[in-house]
């Protein structure tokens, strides 16, 4: 089974803060539920729509692979049942930097890059 990094229930407080910049992407504001935690979420509203309100489930992992092997460095299109089969809107990649403030309880994410 795989075992999940991060999972927190957030709801977005605000579309573009800074404007709209892109065409098919909103960059969403989102506070959860469980660890009070802030994010900024670049999300391709073309195929995912979302509203200021609106609750999402955000989930960390390192592998897709439903038996907690590694994934490679490829997608291979097939019947293989995966973690991405529980979500609507899956964004794969790895992790480079993420920057904290504080310690404990109180540790703020300042930025994160994904590819």
């Amino acid at each position: 089974m795989v075992e999940t990094l991060f999972e927190d229930m957030f709801t977005v407080t605000q579309k573009d803060p800074d404007g709209k910049k892109f065409d098919r992407v909103n960059r969403i504001e989102a506070r959860s539920e469980q660890f009070d935690m802030y994010m900024l979420l670049d999300v391709n509203t073309e195929i995912y729509p979302m509203r200021v309100k609106e609750k999402f489930m955000m989930v960390l992992a390192s592998t897709l692979n439903l038996d907690g092997t590694p994934d490679t460095d490829y997608f291979i299109q097939g019947n293989k049942k995966s973690l991405a089969d529980k979500f609507e809107y899956v964004m794969h990649g790895k992790l480079y930097r993420i920057s904290e403030e504080g310690s404990g309880k109180h540790v703020k994410a300042e930025r994160a890059f994904v590819s």
